[in-house]
């Protein structure tokens, strides 16, 4: 059932994940997440081991990762470590796919 408000609410909850579909778009992001799956955390140095570019590069793209709200950092002494933190997004999500199933199909 296709309600009227179907449309609106579907263009507010992309909203609030456009920032999530962004930061996933990039194939060096998307690298860095696959990294990070498999490990507890990273700094810039470890991560840009696994990638073919320049720390500055790799720092720029970690970032807009956690801008995104896909990262979370840790401060240890000198060193600034990264892991993943999914769990907003993945709620958004879900949110955002049993709307559609439930009040727009």
């Amino acid at each position: 059932m296709n309600t009227p408000n179907c449309t609106d609410m579907t263009m507010e909850m992309l909203g609030k994940l456009s920032p999530y579909f962004h930061a996933l778009g990039d194939p060096v992001r998307q690298q860095i997440i696959s990294l990070l799956i498999n490990q507890e955390k990273l700094n810039v140095t470890q991560i840009a081991e696994h990638i073919p570019m320049s720390r500055p590069t790799v720092s720029h793209h970690l970032k807009i990762l956690k801008q995104a709200g896909l990262l979370q950092v840790e401060k240890k002494g000198t060193e600034v470590y990264y892991h993943l933190e999914f769990h907003e997004a993945i709620g958004l999500l879900k949110q955002f796919v049993l709307f559609v199933e439930e009040e727009c199909m």
